[in-house]
């Protein structure tokens, strides 16, 4: 479902190509500014832009759940990078979905970087909580996925996105639990639900299966879903968000072509 905020955001985006008028005509018509430095105009300036992550690093939640596949994430969640997933998990900024998709792909991308190129990636976004979809009216990680899909492709990595997860219902919200909590709330809270689905799972030929989602903040929701798909034969190759809470190591961010340190990204 689009929303009318939306149907402006693309109407102002097609139809007028100059960035600076776009710019002007989405703060005026929609009141918008640049969700790290508060430019007005589109939600990420051009400026902000080259901030966003370009590649990932391995984040182990502490503690770390037992088995947990390793976890990549493009960044850390603070400052542009948690301003942008907010606003497009909770406020229902339809174009955030682009830069959150790309700062995915990135985190993909750096922990595919040692498997064949002839083996198909196959992207599994994590549910959300039965119902919490359908009140949104939107499907903020399938979206963000799927994006994350294409721009691996267009990058000449096989790809391909496959929903095979579904959550119970009964699953209370997150937000206020801590780890024991979380991973007590999601004990088994997550399924392939037909046999529709496990003949997907089981027919998807050589692959790596990466989890995907927005934030990892305990790892208890990805140690969920790495039990579920695991229950139907499929393993986990590795784990891959935008943004990690925690992260134990401060090694460098590794990069297509070599090793540097990430900028921080600004205050949102």
């Amino acid at each position: 479902m689009v929303t009318p905020r939306e149907h402006l955001e693309l109407a102002a985006g097609a139809q007028l190509a100059p960035s600076g008028v776009r710019d002007a005509v989405l703060d005026l018509v929609l009141g918008s500014s640049c969700l790290g430095c508060a430019r007005p105009g589109r939600m990420v300036c051009p400026d902000c832009a080259l901030r966003l992550p370009v590649g990932g690093r391995v984040s182990w939640p502490t503690p770390t759940p037992p088995g947990l596949a390793t976890p990549w994430a493009a960044g850390e969640y603070a400052g542009l990078l948690r301003a942008l997933v907010v606003g497009h998990k909770e406020d229902g900024r339809f174009s955030l979905g682009r830069p959150l998709g790309e700062a995915l792909a990135a985190a993909v991308r750096t922990a595919s970087r040692s498997w064949p190129t002839a083996e198909q990636v196959v992207l599994v976004p994590v549910p959300s909580r039965p119902g919490v979809a359908r009140a949104r009216g939107d499907d903020p990680t399938g979206r963000m996925v799927r994006i994350a899909a294409r721009t691996l492709r267009a990058g000449g990595r096989r790809t391909r996105v496959a929903g095979l997860l579904r959550s119970h219902r009964g699953v209370r919200d997150q937000s206020l639990l801590d780890a024991r909590e979380r991973a007590a709330n999601l004990a088994l809270s997550m399924h392939c639900p037909s046999a529709g689905v496990r003949r997907l799972a089981a027919g998807l030929g050589p692959c790596r299966v990466v989890l995907c989602d927005d934030v990892l903040t305990t790892g208890a929701t990805a140690r969920e879903a790495q039990r579920a798909l695991e229950a139907v034969g499929l393993e986990v190759a590795a784990i891959a968000v935008v943004a990690a809470v925690r992260r134990r190591t401060a090694a460098p961010m590794l990069v297509d072509g070599g090793v540097r340190e990430p900028a921080r990204p600004t205050t949102g």
